[in-house]
């Protein structure tokens, strides 16, 4: 039964960083495009970034804070998030795509088949 599963949200102050997990069990990431969303209270759910074979895409704001990455023997992918603003406040989820993907991929949710249940990121002083 495939399932994601992220951590590593939290309270952190303006400026500050967080290190988000998303691992993945039952469905190997080899190739399939993996996203990372993010939902704050009373907005529209909205992408951050993604990685689909040798790519990565990202929103214009969290270009050059947040970084993407994966790690295939852990089957997991992280979201490394720098120079955090009280506009990140939200609830981030991950999602990945069912067919293999073999360009670059797109922050679009109706891309993505399978969610996580999100953690919580707030950011404030």
């Amino acid at each position: 039964q495939l399932q994601l599963v992220e951590s590593g949200g939290g309270l952190v102050q303006p400026g500050g960083s967080l290190r988000l997990s998303c691992e993945v069990s039952g469905f190997t990431l080899d190739y399939h495009a993996i996203a990372w969303f993010r939902q704050a209270p009373g907005k529209a759910r909205e992408g951050v970034s993604c990685t689909s074979a040798g790519f990565t895409n990202y929103a214009d704001s969290v270009q050059d804070r947040f970084t993407v990455s994966r790690d295939g023997a852990r089957n997991t992918v992280y979201l490394q998030m720098n120079g955090l603003r009280p506009e990140d406040t939200a609830r981030y989820y991950c999602a990945v795509r069912s067919d293999r993907l073999f360009s670059r991929c797109f922050i679009i949710d109706q891309e993505y088949d399978y969610w996580g249940q999100g953690t919580q990121v707030t950011v404030s002083s």
